[in-house]
């Protein structure tokens, strides 16, 4: 991989805020309280008002709306209620950049989270990490647009073919958007499963030894560029990423989510 340290050196890095730190460095407590969660959400009101928006916005079939943080937590979990604060932080901190669609590129993230999530619960991995890797994955692409704006210009006019923008970056930089990720990730402090995932997920198969959150972010990403999200189009996933994974395709087929139950942040 080229060294990342010219590209960040050329750009201007979003400042995380406070609250996004404080709830990164929640993610391993593993006895960390719903309050403590909560409080720190609550600092920060307009936050708070995205996080209920997204939580209401979710396709979950509620009865009734959410009003209050402790109301999201009851009704979809401190799990969630905490990576989807820290999708609203990024979405605030990272500007878009020419040659991007604000709506399609958070709608295209959070699909990717959903589908991390998922593929994650299909073996026995931390579902929460992997909801966060897959969000993040194409922050690093908005990191290109500041170094290389003519660049990505071009990645981005041809056609979205599933994997293809990975060896198109590849190419033309000698890095990928899920390096930039991992790049950024590690100096946020981000946890190391996290960092690793994110580094390998462009090209999994090539990380010795495998690294499981790479290829679930890999395949991730390429459900969230599929057109159409039925079960058949699992036969067009990279088989060899599902192999290693160990992944049931019985399962994949009948238990894939529809794009509509993921949260959308794109209009926050």
């Amino acid at each position: 991989m080229t060294d990342l340290s010219v590209l960040f050196k050329s750009v201007k890095l979003p400042v995380m805020p406070e609250v996004a730190h404080s709830l990164i460095r929640t993610l391993h407590d593993e006895d960390i309280s719903i309050a403590k969660v909560r409080d720190i959400i609550a600092k920060d009101p307009t936050l708070t008002a995205k996080v209920l928006r997204a939580a209401n916005s979710a396709g979950l079939g509620l009865r009734r709306e959410i009003s209050t943080l402790d109301g999201a937590i009851s009704m979809i979990g401190m799990s969630q209620v905490r990576t989807l604060a820290l999708s609203a932080c990024m979405n605030v901190a990272f500007p878009m950049v020419p040659g991007l669609d604000r709506t399609e590129f958070w709608r295209n993230s959070m699909a990717c989270a959903g589908y991390a999530h998922w593929l994650a619960g299909g073996i026995g991995m931390d579902g929460q990490e992997a909801w966060l890797a897959g969000m993040m994955s194409r922050l690093g692409e908005l990191i290109i647009g500041q170094h290389a704006p003519g660049k990505l210009a071009d990645i981005e006019k041809l056609p979205h073919i599933p994997g293809e923008r990975w060896k198109r970056e590849q190419l033309a930089l000698g890095y990928t958007e899920t390096q930039v990720t991992a790049e950024l990730a590690r100096r946020w402090h981000f946890p190391e499963e996290i960092v690793q995932g994110l580094e390998a997920a462009s090209s999994p198969l090539l990380a010795k030894p495998f690294v499981p959150m790479g290829g679930v972010v890999h395949l991730a990403g390429w459900l969230a560029d599929m057109p159409f999200s039925e079960p058949v189009i699992m036969d067009a996933l990279p088989g060899d990423v599902i192999e290693a994974l160990e992944l049931n395709r019985d399962w994949m087929r009948s238990k894939m989510p529809q794009p509509d139950s993921f949260f959308d942040v794109s209009a926050l």
